[in-house]
């Protein structure tokens, strides 16, 4: 069941819309068998995972380019997409709070109107590029609501994404200080650093499980490869996979989603 959800968002002040998939019966089965009703438990809450789109995306932005709708049929879970802009998932400090909108309101709203589960375990988040870093942003400074937190190809290391998108390095399409406000200028070490909230989650013992992918022709391949190196030497465990001959599109996406809810939830 594919649904397109326009609503009064209380948070951002003005109506949105999300897109939602949920797993049905499909055309061999009959909702009332025993076997059905197993795998297809509504009434305790199925599982639900936040899928975050990248740079110039939108809530459309995974319907449009992947199969998550059959994925997400396989693994009998629940999909979430809204969009954010170009906002890297902030509270921005001239813009809209998507942070607190994706991290209270939203799960709010899912939990209330459709059939998912509240539990931290049968809850994670997924995201390519922008949406990379705005997986393990989200788990990481609330880590009481995702069990699980998964990036491709994604912009991870803040303050070198910044660095290099200030030079000229890689483009650029993001107003930094209306995102992050006076941090933009120091985000190394501040609250928006993942390394930083890494540390904290690790000294509190409230990691969540924590994947990462790039393909090796990406442009950020460098930084993730690095970024990773930087985990290990901090001691913390991940989900790492370096993929031959892929870029940053859809072409690596849409492949390794799959994989990413065989490591989410298996079936």
């Amino acid at each position: 069941m594919f649904l397109s959800c326009h609503y009064f968002s209380h948070v951002l002040c003005r109506n949105t819309e999300i897109n939602v998939v949920i797993p049905t019966p499909e055309g061999n089965e009959q909702i009332t068998d025993k076997e059905t009703q197993q795998n297809y438990d509504y009434e305790k809450g199925l599982p639900v995972v936040y899928l975050l789109h990248g740079a110039y995306g939108d809530n459309n932005s995974w319907m449009r380019f992947s199969s998550v709708e059959r994925y997400v049929q396989a693994h009998r879970c629940i999909a979430v997409m809204a969009g954010v802009g170009n906002s890297f998932y902030q509270d921005m400090e001239h813009g809209d709070p998507y942070f607190t909108y994706m991290t209270e309101e939203l799960p709010s709203y899912i939990t209330k109107i459709f059939p998912a589960s509240k539990k931290r375990e049968d809850t994670g988040v997924a995201g390519f590029s922008m949406g990379g870093y705005g997986a393990w942003f989200l788990a990481l400074s609330c880590p009481e609501l995702y069990g699980k937190a998964a990036s491709m190809s994604g912009a991870l290391d803040i303050v070198s994404v910044c660095e290099e998108a200030r030079t000229g390095a890689i483009d650029n399409p993001f107003r930094w200080e209306d995102n992050f406000g006076e941090a933009a200028a120091h985000l190394e070490g501040s609250d928006r650093d993942l390394f930083r909230l890494l540390e904290q989650n690790q000294e509190k013992g409230t990691l969540p499980e924590l994947y990462q992918s790039c393909g090796d022709q990406d442009f950020l391949f460098s930084l993730n490869r690095k970024f990773h190196e930087k985990l290990v030497s901090m001691g913390i465990r991940s989900e790492y996979h370096e993929e031959s001959g892929y870029m940053h599109n859809w072409d690596f996406w849409d492949q390794d989603i799959k994989r990413i809810l065989d490591w989410m939830f298996p079936v």
